[in-house]
Order: structure tokens, then C-alpha cells, then sequence
């Protein structure tokens, strides 16, 4: 459970989600806000390693949040809270990769039927990589968004994330033997010049005034829903 963004001293450093959960769907909605802060750094890498799009991981972070708001009453436990919510924002990436594809389709077939040059440079940075001003970290954090997408995403959660081979197959659907497979090859794209220097805890790092300003988003969206 990743606690770096709660206030220290306070309740939210040992309240669980179960009851986090249970005083929401009692009236507490202000609560809402420890559990957008305590996984705001968990879905903002799981977003990145899919959508790789800084302004819109957030976007899908916190339409996950709202979606998991609105459903909290029909959560029954059955899996953690943790890989619920990271299925749920890992469905929206991919809805949202879908889109940004089709769109982009849509886009070439326009400018092929008019005749329209394309004078957009394809720019591999996005805002977060260009904030991070520690050139290993810099690298390390490119290297690992060259990755194919399927080793990305387990990279990200396994190594980064610190999350079990269990919780990884269940939040992607795949096989325990798969996700190992991944990671596996993962480590061996990036093994010859990065695997001993990176730092988790720098790598696409979702900083306190971001964690502030999600979780403002949030609660203003669900002060107008009902899920009593």
C-alpha cells in the first residue's frame, strides 16, 4: 500500500480500504480523497506504461476514480480494492489507446482525400519526461517507454509497483506464467545499460501538487453522485 502522499500523523496512514469503503457508502465522502491519494502514484505509472500521454493518464485516472465512486456499492470484496481500481483504469487506458488510434486513422485518411501535408513532428517526449532533471533518470525512464506496450505495463507494475505475480495476472487477464515471461523479457531489453541503476521511487513520479489537484477533481465530481 503506498502511503507517500498521506498527511503524516493522521488516521489515513493505517485506515484500510474496507473501511475507507465502508464510511464512504456511509455519508462519508470526504474520505474518498485517501484513496485517491494512496493510489494516485500506483495509476499514474500503470496509465503511463499504457497510454504515454502525460496530460491524458490523468484524464483516465480520474474518470477511473469517479467510475470506481459510482460502483463502490456493488464492490464486494471478492478481489482487493488495489486490483479493482488499477483493472478499471487499466479498461480506460486501453479505451482510451483505442480512440487516440482510431483518430489518428481518421486524421491520415483526411489528409490523403485532401491532399493535406502532414507537418506534425512525432515528438517522443511528454511533459513528465521533460521535468525529470536527473539525466540517468531520464534515460532510464525513455528506455523503459520504448518498451512494447505488454512488457511496459508488467514492468511497470511488478518492478516499479512493487505489485505480486497474482495481482498483475489478475488486473491484465493474463496467465501467472505469462506475466513472468514479460517481465523476463522486459529486463532483458533494458538489462545491458539500465537494469542496476534505476530508482523506482523517481521513475514517473506523481508529485504532491498533482496529488492536491486529483484529488480536488474528485471530490468535486462526486459531491453531485448518489451511491446510497
Amino acid at each position: 500500500m503506498d502511503n507517500s502522499h498521506l498527511p503524516p500523523g493522521s488516521e489515513t496512514e493505517v485506515i484500510s480500504d474496507q473501511e475507507v469503503i465502508s464510511r464512504v457508502l456511509k455519508g462519508e465522502k470526504n474520505l474518498y480523497a485517501i484513496i485517491v491519494r494512496r493510489y494516485n502514484a500506483r495509476l499514474y505509472r500503470v496509465g503511463m506504461s499504457i497510454v504515454d500521454d502525460d496530460a491524458e493518464v490523468e484524464d483516465v485516472m480520474q474518470v477511473a476514480y469517479i467510475k470506481a465512486y459510482e460502483n463502490l456499492a456493488r464492490f464486494a470484496f471478492r478481489s482487493s480494492f488495489s486490483t479493482w481500481l488499477t483493472r478499471i483504469l487499466i479498461n480506460e487506458s486501453l479505451l482510451r489507446l483505442k480512440k487516440r488510434k482510431l483518430s489518428v486513422h481518421l486524421n491520415e485518411a483526411l489528409m490523403i482525400n485532401n491532399s493535406y501535408p502532414s507537418n506534425n513532428p512525432v515528438d517522443g517526449q511528454t511533459p513528465a519526461s521533460k521535468t525529470l532533471n536527473m539525466e540517468l533518470r531520464t534515460i532510464l525512464e525513455e528506455a523503459i517507454r520504448k518498451l512494447p506496450e505488454i512488457y511496459r505495463t508488467v514492468f511497470i507494475m511488478r518492478e516499479i509497483e512493487n505489485m505480486n505475480v497474482v495481482e498483475t495476472k489478475e488486473c491484465l487477464d493474463i496467465s501467472e506464467a505469462n506475466v513472468k515471461v514479460r517481465l523476463n523479457r522486459a529486463k532483458s531489453l533494458l538489462r545491458d545499460s539500465l537494469s542496476a541503476y534505476y530508482k523506482k521511487e523517481d521513475i514517473l513520479h506523481f508529485h504532491l501538487s498533482r496529488c492536491d489537484r486529483m484529488v480536488e477533481r474528485v471530490n468535486r465530481q462526486i459531491e453531485s453522485i448518489s451511491i446510497y
